[in-house]
């Protein structure tokens, strides 16, 4: 088989996960998409692995230790931010990744509007008062 054709397929599925955490809000889909990316970069190594193993006969298969390495690495992250995204969803009942941009309780500002907006609110209750 000829290497072209498991690049190719990697290739797209690192494009597939990088459209994913670009466009995606959701926390567990941008995690998914970088899955995706880590599956991605898995595919290529073993590929890399395989045709450079048709050269040499005595050869480590360092590519294959590598995924090893690399899906270790993809298990303990998913953990730890499936953990995370699951507490904060817990605390602040949304986890839109737009919404939790502001991490300081109590302050929901979107944009350089809301002081004009937090203004405005300050003195219609300094009128009304």
């Amino acid at each position: 088989m000829h290497l072209a054709y498991p690049a190719v397929l990697s290739a797209l599925l690192f494009c597939t996960g990088l459209y994913g955490v670009l466009a995606r809000r959701n926390a567990i889909l941008v995690l998914m998409s970088v899955e995706l990316m880590l599956n991605a970069v898995n595919l290529n190594l073993v590929a890399f692995d395989v045709w450079l193993s048709k050269a040499a006969r005595d050869t480590l298969h360092s590519g294959q230790a590598l995924t090893l390495f690399t899906i270790a690495i993809a298990a303990a992250e998913i953990g730890i931010g499936l953990a995370i995204v699951l507490a904060v969803y817990r605390n602040r009942g949304t986890s839109d990744i737009d919404k939790l941009r502001d991490s300081a309780e109590g302050h929901e500002s979107d944009g350089p509007d809301s002081n004009a907006l937090a203004a405005e609110e300050t003195g219609k209750a300094e009128a009304a008062a």
